[in-house]
């Protein structure tokens, strides 16, 4: 009777220590946008990171086909209601897709006639729908004269941000790139961004992109330029690092990008490619003793 009670207490302890782990994934997903969370209590180091992708470099070019664009891909699932949009990584506020649609819009208005154009024969004096000009005193078109909103191509947003979690997982005994978010990003040398500056777009959870990958296997494609047979979903892509990138912020007291910290862009690359080394070499010695 004892063991068969010994038997039936431990097959519970089971059964809620599963759950609880259960629980504790599907809560850190819910709450990060991780795809596959690793659980506290299997973590040894954790650094988290901010990689820059331009999608314009060869080894990212894949990602960014004809037609096939990854920022395609996303920007048209907002639209479609499929994709949630996310303020910042914190991804504590969201973005209606109308927000969206207007964070990838540029204003271009009405300057005028140029001189060339003046000079030869254009007006600027209102002319009605079929036009011939308006003498003085008739009444003028009710159609105000604003600026114009467009969209930017998918082609020019070949910017993006990725944040992740290094993570050496010490049951496994190895480290774990655990992607959290991506950020589609305005690129700063647009002619159309009047700012000059870098203008976010809107932040994904990396674990809905996935699904919205998985779920547009025809259009979330990895092109393989060696193998039209072999293309890959863009899903598995992220998951097997097909991309190139670089860091450009690594946590700190401040949430300082690299450039800031050590005082310009020159200073910001040579800081990323030492963050990058310096990362490598922890894991290294991880087995060296």
């Amino acid at each position: 009777m004892n063991k068969f009670f010994s038997l039936t207490a431990l097959t519970a302890a089971l059964t809620l220590s599963l759950a609880a782990s259960a629980q504790e994934q599907a809560t850190t997903a819910s709450s990060n946008g991780s795809y596959r969370p690793i659980p506290n209590s299997d973590i040894m180091f954790r650094k988290t990171i901010l990689r820059a992708i331009d999608l314009r470099e060869k080894q990212n070019k894949p990602m960014f086909s004809e037609g096939k664009e990854i920022s395609r891909v996303i920007m048209d699932a907002v639209k479609r209601g499929e994709l949630q949009a996310y303020k910042n990584d914190s991804l504590t506020s969201t973005f209606t897709p109308a927000e969206v649609s207007g964070n990838m819009s540029y204003s271009e208005s009405n300057a005028g006639l140029s001189d060339e154009e003046k000079a030869a024969g254009f007006s600027e004096e209102a002319v009605d729908e079929w036009g011939a000009p308006i003498k003085k005193g008739a009444a003028k078109s009710k159609t105000p004269t604003v600026a114009a909103s467009n969209e930017y191509r998918y082609k020019d947003l070949y910017q993006m941000e990725l944040k992740e979690d290094m993570i050496f997982d010490k049951k496994r005994s190895r480290m774990y790139h655990d992607i959290k978010t991506i950020t589609l990003v305005v690129p700063s040398t647009l002619s159309s961004n009047t700012s000059g500056i870098e203008k976010p777009i809107a932040t994904f959870k990396y674990s809905d992109l996935v699904k919205v990958f998985r779920n547009n296997p025809d259009k979330a494609i990895w092109f393989n330029s060696q193998n039209d047979a072999q293309h890959k979903n863009l899903a598995d892509a992220f998951e097997l690092w097909l991309f190139n990138s670089y860091i450009v912020k690594v946590s700190n007291p401040n949430d300082a990008r690299l450039d800031e910290i050590y005082g310009g862009q020159q200073q910001g690359i040579l800081a990323s490619q030492q963050a990058a080394a310096d990362l490598i070499e922890y894991e290294y010695n991880l087995w060296s003793f």
